[in-house]
């Protein structure tokens, strides 16, 4: 069955051949219909092959030639057309294009002039010296290109939370309705909450394996089976593949503690463990005090926890971490000290500082985002359409004349609604790490959200200087998404995030985690660096439409691998205290 994601993943790659082919105007067209398409809270593959196809009518951006394309690609698995652009150019496009500089449009000139279809050949040419003698290349773009040729390769391989984490959802709900699970929980980087994970592993205690086992590989949603045994299987649903172990019910915890990881934290927790005369492995926690060979076999000792997980750690003395702090960043002594953190949930977040609408790049009005925040529950609410400025494509960035007429609107928006509204903009911050925003805009609006968008392969000094400077900018309140990385597509800028986050808590500048699923901007190890030298830190979806509003899921589990508690975060603020911050 095929997910939300892999439809908008074709329609994706629709886009950058026909870009590719100097197409104008339609690839923008399936671009936004992709991330529509992505974004969409339910399964359209589910609701179209039920005979539902009226769903795609309630999607922004999908008229009736995408509609027809989503409906054969459902039923079919492929797009005739989409296919014939694939054959006439042959490119590996979502590879290539993982090069930092090398769109869609170089890709194609590449291919026409040095028949360039992968990343090999790509990596060969560099090395040749081929690539800078096509016209409009150089030395420069060459130098690039061979430098990032790895980074394309590793990125490549992995998927987006975003992507995956619905997936593991379906797996669980799945799983979590066969008779013969007594409990089920998804392990690995999945359950850590890192930002791309390698495939989704699964977890079940169960006393009838096979059971299990037969059930998962004929679900109805498996489009391939990798492999099956008694107490393991392996499937391919859409691109992305999900493994399946099954435990006796008491050494659930166990195995849940181990295959969750993260290796060094195990590493790490198992050293704790051997000083304290203890073995911890996937079978559980053994009292090998008085055990000559503690190697002798996995189960040596008295077995004293393994059916929980919270017992594993109880074992050792210490309360349950939670997984995402498992990365072997102090969590070990921060638990042994009664030091973790009381980290953020959900429910704490009491609104959205980072949002768009179509008077920018959005996809629809103020009044639209504005009621889906109040339905949401929150308490408060910014439109953060773009300023004009680098890195702003379309000319979709505001005027400061735009920008004066939009907070007009935003008033009579917030006029007739309950939800406090802030008439905020995204500022954006050039090279040097200026914004340029005249001060009547910048006396008119609630909050300034200032964001790299160009320069981003500037050297980590360089842009350490440059995030800095925007920091200690009394107008910006909030710096957003930091580095300008797209996952799996580019890696922003390289700065300290020790000395970014001295320099927001010296100025009382918010440092963003940007909750949509391709940033996670701030990660969380840079978001601890940046708490431990008292920075804010707000989470933000950068929504541009309604139905994204939604990504505040992952940015709140983001904040939470840097041990973001609520208070450290400005949208859990009650209102007034807010304002106060941005005042």
């Amino acid at each position: 069955m095929a997910t939300n994601a892999e439809i908008a993943g074709r329609f994706e790659e629709f886009a950058d051949l026909l870009e590719a082919n100097d197409v104008e105007y339609k690839p923008r067209a399936y671009r936004r219909a992709a991330e529509n398409i992505g974004a969409h809270p339910v399964p359209i593959a589910d609701r179209v092959e039920a005979g539902d196809e009226e769903i795609l009518e309630e999607i922004d951006g999908v008229g009736d030639a995408i509609s027809s394309k989503v409906i054969e690609y459902v039923e079919t698995g492929e797009i005739e057309e989409l296919e014939e652009l694939r054959a006439e150019l042959p490119i590996d496009i979502a590879d290539i294009t993982r090069i930092e500089g090398v769109g869609p449009k170089t890709a194609g000139k590449l291919y026409r002039e040095l028949g360039i279809e992968t990343l090999d050949d790509l990596e060969e040419a560099a090395e040749n010296n081929e690539i800078q003698e096509v016209k409009g290349f150089g030395p420069k773009t060459e130098q690039n290109i061979r430098e990032n040729i790895d980074f394309a390769r590793e990125v490549g391989q992995r998927q987006l939370l975003g992507e995956a984490r619905p997936l593991a959802d379906d797996v669980l709900a799945f799983l979590d309705g066969l008779k013969a699970v007594e409990r089920c929980e998804v392990a690995g980087s999945i359950r850590r909450w890192r930002e791309t994970i390698g495939d989704v592993d699964a977890l079940v205690a169960t006393e009838d394996g096979e059971a299990v086992v037969e059930a998962f590989v004929d679900w109805d949603s498996v489009d391939s089976e990798i492999e099956s045994g008694p107490e393991k299987a392996s499937i391919r649903v859409g691109e992305i593949r999900v493994d399946l172990r099954v435990v006796v019910p008491e050494e659930f915890g166990s195995a849940l503690q181990y295959f969750t990881g993260s290796k060094d934290h195990n590493v790490a927790l198992r050293n704790y463990a051997i000083d304290r005369g203890m073995k911890l492995n996937e079978y559980g926690a053994f009292d090998v005090s008085d055990v000559e060979d503690h190697e002798a076999g996995q189960r040596v000792g008295e077995r004293v926890a393994g059916e929980t997980e919270d017992g594993m750690y109880e074992a050792l003395g210490l309360p349950w971490i939670p997984p995402e702090l498992r990365e072997d960043r102090g969590e070990i002594a921060a638990a042994e000290n009664g030091e973790l953190p009381d980290l953020l949930e959900r429910d704490d977040i009491r609104g959205d500082l980072h949002t768009h609408t179509e008077w920018s790049d959005g996809n629809t009005t103020i009044e639209a985002m504005v009621d889906a925040a109040a339905e949401m529950g929150y308490d408060y609410y910014a439109v953060a359409d773009h300023a004009e400025g680098p890195g702003i494509v379309g000319g979709m960035g505001l005027s400061d004349t735009e920008i004066l007429e939009q907070v007009e609107a935003i008033r009579e928006v917030a006029a007739a609604r309950d939800i406090a509204v802030f008439a905020g903009i995204e500022a954006n911050v050039d090279a040097d790490g200026e914004i340029d925003l005249s001060e009547e805009v910048i006396d008119a609006l609630d909050v300034i959200v200032a964001s790299t968008h160009s320069a981003l392969g500037q050297d980590a000094e360089t842009a350490t200087e440059r995030l800095v400077r925007a920091a200690e900018n009394p107008a910006i309140d909030v710096l957003g998404h930091p580095s300008g990385r797209l996952l799996n597509e580019r890696s922003g800028l390289d700065f300290d995030a020790t000395a970014l986050g001295a320099a927001a808590a010296e100025h009382g500048t918010a440092l963003e985690v940007n909750a949509n699923p391709r940033r996670l901007d701030l990660w969380g190890s840079a978001v601890q660096a940046a708490l431990e030298e008292g920075a804010p830190i707000a989470i933000n979806t950068d929504a541009h439409q309604p139905s994204t509003l939604e990504y505040m899921r992952w940015g709140v589990h983001t904040a939470r691998r840097g041990w973001a508690e609520p208070a450290d975060v400005i949208n859990t603020w009650e209102l007034e205290e807010l304002r106060e911050f941005l005042h």
